[in-house]
Order: structure tokens, then sequence, then C-alpha cells
């Protein structure tokens, strides 16, 4: 009996998840065969669903995307969800430094990149506007504002392992939260 072939979606998805691994591990230079071994699928699955590495990267980045904005909709009127939301970017950092490097080489005036500024931006403005209310945070940032807070917690790439950069993050974060509150 043969098994059910999963579905574009999710095929799709495993795709997504073994290239996350992979540049997470290797580097985002990494050869695609590894994604292919690693979502155990042949090559000519990987090239349907994604044409070349840029199309990978793209869908990397919006599905990250997406994860925020999920995020933020299950954090509701919670008034740390702010902060809650820049400990997941500041993670995602951590997890994924060489994926966060490559989208921070790309030139500033790439339409992408300014894209999903404004599309992190969306995702953080109702979060931080509760926040305020609250009394947790002095001021709604500007867009140049948070963009800088997610370059200070890109300094967490200056550690050599995940777990360097963590811990850069999770200071980085205190650092941010205590300078936010006063």
């Amino acid at each position: 009996m043969n098994a059910k072939r999963p579905a574009p979606a999710e095929r799709r998805a495993q795709l997504l998840d073994a290239a996350d691994a992979v540049f997470a591990e290797h580097g985002v230079t990494a050869p695609l065969d590894l994604i292919v071994e690693r979502a155990q699928v042949g090559r000519a699955t990987l090239y349907r669903q994604f044409p070349d590495r840029k199309a990978i990267m793209l869908a990397l980045l919006e599905r990250s995307l997406e994860k925020t904005r999920q995020a933020a909709q299950a954090l509701g009127d919670d008034e740390q969800a702010f902060f809650k939301l820049l400990a997941l970017v500041a993670d995602r950092i951590a997890v994924s430094a060489p994926l966060v490097d490559y989208w921070r080489a790309v030139e500033r005036g790439d339409e992408v990149i300014a894209q999903a500024r404004r599309q992190m931006w969306e995702a953080f403005q109702g979060p931080m506007k509760r926040a305020v209310e609250a009394g947790l945070c002095r001021q709604v940032l500007s867009f140049q504002d948070l963009s800088l807070v997610f370059g200070m917690l890109g300094g967490s790439l200056r550690g050599e392992t995940a777990q360097q950069r963590k811990k850069l993050a999770r200071r980085a974060l205190q650092i941010i939260w205590h300078g936010l509150a006063d």
C-alpha cells in the first residue's frame, strides 16, 4: 500500500523547516542538497516549490513575519505583548543568525526588505501602544526607533555559538527594556 503523498503546503513547510535548520547550522550559502537531504525529498520537489535560493530566503522571511503577526494577534490585549514580541525577535535572531545576517547585508533600498520592515512595524504597533497606555513603555517608538531596537538586538550576532548569541540577546533585551521603561 502506498503512503499518501503530502499536500503541497505540507511539503513546502517541510522544506522550509529543513532550509531554516540547514542555513542556521551551515550558513545561507550551504548546498541546497543539504536541504533536500534534511527534508527527505527529491531535488525536483525542492525546485518545484522554490526555483532558487532567493525564493527560499524570501519564503523564510515571509514565514518569520507571519509568525510575528500571529504571535502579536495571539497575545491580544496583553499589556506585556510588546516586550514578549521583542523577546520573540531576539530569540529568532540568536537562533537564525546566518539568515538575519543575510537580510542585514541586503541593499538598504531593496523593496522586499523595506516591505518586511513595514510589516514588522505594523505587527508591533498595537502591542506598543498598549504598553504605553499601561505605563510600561515611555512612548510609542517611531519606525526608525523600532528599526534601531532591532539593530541593537542584532548585536547578539557577535556571539560565536547559539548559546552565546542567546545570552547576548537576553542582555540586549534587558538594556532595551530598561531604556524604554524609564
